[in-house]
C-alpha cells in the first residue's frame, strides 16, 4: 500500500502546476498572482478554515479600535441586525436615563406635575418625561418649570433631533447598500463529467434582481510535497467556464479534472489526506444598483462528496421554474 504522501508526490510529478503562493517566490508573475492571503496564513490554520461559509476570514485583526471615529460608520453598517437593533434600544435607554437624572437634579420643583413622592414615582415621570421630549412628543401633562429645566429640554430636543436623524441615515445606508445574496450548495462533488471526472458545485441568486457578468474564481488549498518538505499551497482551479453574462437560472460551476488539474489521479482518501479547502470568490454586476457586488464561500474536505451528481432543480410541471430549495440535494452514484 502507498504512503499518504507518496500519490501526492505523483501527482506532482504528471502536472507541476504554477503555485499561487509559496514560501520564497522569485518570479514576479507568481508575485503578481498572489491571492493576498499571504503565504503563512494557510500553514497556521492548519487544518482549519482559512474562510469561513459565511465569506469571513479566519482572521483577527488586534490593535484596532472598531468604535473609533475612524471606524465607526463602518463598524455600524456591518454589524448584524440583531445588534444594530440592540445597540440602538441601548442608546435611546440610556439617553433617556442620562436626561431623567438631570431632571432629577434641578430639584423637586422643576418639572410641574410630576409626582414628588415617593423617589421612584419621581424618577419614572422624569425618565418618561425625558422619552417625551428626546421623541418631541409632549402630552402636556408635565412641563419645566424651571430655567435649568427648560435648558435641558432645549439640549433634550436637540439630542432626539439628532439621534433619530442619524439612526435613519444609518438604517437608509444600510438597505440600500448593494450585496450579493447568493445561494451555494451545501457540497461540493466529484462526479462524472465529459467521461471523466469533475468538481463540481452550484449557486443561484437569492434575490428578485437581476445579476449579468457572473465570474467565479475557485482556488484550491492543500498539503503538498515539494522535495522533502510538505507545505500549504494554493493553485487556482481552471473552470469549464469561469464567466457567464446571466444568472436567471442556476450555475453549475465545474472544475474538470483533466490531464491538467492538480486534482488528477487523486483519490478520495488522498485528497482527504492532504486536508483541502476550497476557496470560492463570485463577483457580478446588479443590474439594479448598476454596481459591481461580491459574495464569498468555502467548502472543506468533508463537504466534497464523490462520486455524485446534482439532482435537477426545475419543477416538471413548469420547466422554466427555478426550486431553490432542492439546491442542496444530491445524487450519489453507484
Amino acid at each position: 500500500m502507498r504512503q499518504p504522501s507518496e500519490p501526492l508526490r505523483a501527482t506532482e510529478e504528471a502536472y507541476q502546476p504554477t503555485p499561487l503562493l509559496v514560501d520564497a517566490v522569485d518570479d514576479t508573475a507568481d508575485k503578481n498572482r498572489d491571492l493576498g492571503l499571504g503565504d503563512k496564513l494557510a500553514e497556521r490554520v492548519g487544518g482549519g478554515r482559512v474562510l469561513n461559509q459565511n465569506g469571513r476570514f479566519n482572521v483577527r485583526r488586534s490593535g484596532t479600535d472598531p468604535w473609533n471615529p475612524i471606524n465607526l460608520y463602518h463598524t455600524l453598517l456591518t454589524l448584524s441586525w440583531p445588534q444594530f437593533f440592540g445597540l440602538a434600544v441601548g442608546g435611546y435607554f440610556v439617553v433617556n436615563l442620562f436626561f431623567a437624572l438631570m431632571f432629577l437634579a434641578c430639584g423637586p420643583g422643576a418639572l410641574e406635575g410630576a409626582r414628588l413622592e415617593p423617589f421612584s414615582a419621581r424618577f419614572q415621570d422624569c425618565f418618561f418625561f425625558s422619552i417625551q421630549t428626546v421623541a418631541t412628543i409632549g402630552y402636556g401633562k408635565i412641563v419645566p418649570h424651571s430655567p435649568a429645566a427648560n435648558f435641558l429640554v432645549a439640549f433634550a430636543a436637540l439630542a432626539g433631533l439628532l439621534g433619530f436623524a442619524f439612526v435613519t441615515g444609518l438604517l437608509f445606508a444600510r438597505f440600500s447598500r448593494p450585496m450579493a445574496k447568493m445561494v451555494f450548495s451545501k457540497c461540493a462533488v466529484i462526479g462524472p463529467y465529459q467521461g471523466k471526472l469533475g468538481l463540481m458545485f452550484r449557486l443561484a441568486n437569492q434575490r428578485s434582481n437581476e445579476l449579468s457578468e457572473v465570474t467565479a474564481t475557485v482556488v484550491l488549498v492543500r498539503w503538498e510535497w515539494t522535495g522533502d518538505r510538505k507545505q500549504r499551497r494554493f493553485n487556482q482551479l481552471p473552470l469549464e467556464r469561469d464567466k457567464i453574462s446571466f444568472l436567471p437560472w442556476h450555475w453549475v460551476v465545474v472544475h474538470p479534472i483533466d490531464e491538467k488539474s492538480p486534482l488528477y489521479g487523486v483519490t478520495e482518501a488522498e485528497l482527504a489526506e492532504s486536508e483541502p479547502e476550497i476557496l470560492i470568490l463570485v463577483t457580478a454586476m446588479d443590474e439594479t444598483f448598476s454596481q459591481v457586488v461580491h459574495t464569498r464561500m468555502s467548502y472543506h474536505g468533508q463537504e466534497v462528496v464523490w462520486n455524485a451528481k446534482f439532482a435537477p432543480l426545475n419543477n416538471p410541471q413548469s420547466p422554466l421554474e427555478v426550486d431553490l430549495t432542492r439546491i442542496h440535494d444530491i445524487q450519489r452514484l453507484g
